[in-house]
């Protein structure tokens, strides 16, 4: 048996189930060391919504871990200060790990970490950077010679898709150092209970004023200017004649701004942050989910749509778009402030109503073929057993 060091800042909706699986590999014996100790404490400030965010569903349950005490006088994951842990690389070397696991560079303690333990065991690493919004200039050039110079202490890269993988061949790693390790969500905890959840969303359109002939657009997020909830706000201009329905699920700073925006329009609907417990049956009020965000890593909010039976609808800046979507089979990729591409899209699927329902079932076929956290843990298996 394997023992696996992971380094994570805090306990995250995405990375938990993955933790569990892994703790009941045949091979390999997971410990995850946060931090954050801070976050432990409950509910924590979410800038990007706005107000205090605590999950509703178990993150903690079925692995091992342990807080390690985080000195920094700002504690948190918005700065490079904020994660600060003195005792981190010694509590880790007392438990003895066959190999070690770094989610992010970009905190003092885990830069600390990658490099003290280069060269004694494996290290690898789990980052979802692109190069999609990289600007020409001097920054662009001292950036990567010292991205290049991170990476030469990592062994290996677990890389989430294409444009990952791109990031990491552009800062110096080789190709022998990459292994794919898809992004992925719960898959059965979104697709599971489908009938009862498509019955609870039916109530909850009814009650929206949503009828049932309608095309229903949804977008669940973050209201921030990376994320242009604007450029929806203008599709539902564009779209007034049309039998569509747009739901903005969510808060943020640009709230008021695109309910003040979107006064007047009939066919959008503004919906308050909505917990873990609840999205999969947010996810079900609707056909097709959309991402028109400006600078996205990934989008895993694309994946847990999928799940539920959900076309797509993504912008060529979302980094999981080009491994997420099969044009014109499960949804497009737009440019950048593209209407009229999507308006083109939404009309034809309401010129062909049979379309529609093959691009939902083609979505979570997608999904589940290639985009599992049983698959990850393969990646992560097969390697430790072969480096180790």
């Amino acid at each position: 048996m394997k023992k696996l060091a992971i380094i994570s800042t805090h306990p995250i909706q995405y990375n938990a189930p993955l933790f569990r699986l892994l703790a009941q590999s045949d091979s390999i014996h997971p410990r995850v060391f946060y931090t954050w100790e801070q976050s432990g404490k409950g509910a924590k400030y979410d800038p990007g919504f706005g107000k205090k965010i605590e999950w509703d569903i178990p993150l903690l349950d079925g692995y091992e871990f342990e807080f390690v005490k985080n000195t920094a006088e700002d504690p948190g994951t918005q700065h490079f200060k904020g994660i600060i842990n003195p005792g981190l690389n010694k509590i880790i070397e007392a438990w003895k790990p066959d190999a070690l696991l770094v989610y992010g560079w970009s905190y003092d303690s885990h830069l600390k970490a990658i490099r003290h333990f280069h060269g004694r065991i494996p290290v690898l690493f789990r980052g979802d950077s692109t190069l999609l919004n990289e600007e020409p200039g001097l920054r662009r050039i001292m950036r990567r010679l010292f991205l290049t110079w991170v990476y030469r202490h990592v062994d290996y890269a677990l890389y989430v898709g294409t444009n990952n993988k791109a990031y990491y061949l552009k800062h110096g790693m080789k190709e022998r150092q990459l292994v794919l390790a898809p992004h992925a969500v719960d898959n059965d905890r979104f697709a599971g209970q489908d009938s009862e959840r498509r019955q609870d969303a039916a109530e909850w359109k009814r009650k929206l004023g949503i009828k049932d002939d309608e095309l229903v657009v949804l977008y669940a997020g973050k209201l921030e200017t990376v994320k242009d909830p604007a450029f929806i706000v203008g599709l539902a201009e564009r779209w007034a004649a049309l039998p569509i329905k747009i739901v903005l699920v969510g808060n943020g700073h640009l709230e008021a701004e695109l309910k003040e925006k979107a006064k007047g329009l009939t066919n959008i609907l503004f919906l308050d942050f909505q917990n873990q417990s609840r999205m999969p049956v947010v996810y079900r009020l609707a056909d097709i989910f959309i991402l028109s965000s400006r600078s996205e890593t990934w989008g895993l909010g694309a994946n847990e749509a999928m799940a539920c039976g959900c076309g797509l609808m993504l912008s060529s800046r979302v980094g999981g778009a080009v491994d997420l979507v099969v044009e014109g089979v499960n949804g497009i990729v737009f440019p950048i402030g593209d209407y009229e591409k999507c308006t083109n899209f939404v009309r034809d699927l309401l010129a062909e109503p049979g379309r529609l329902d093959k691009i939902k079932a083609a979505s979570r076929e997608h999904v589940y073929q290639r985009f599992s956290f049983q698959g990850v843990v393969r990646s992560v298996e097969e390697l430790c057993n072969g480096i180790i």
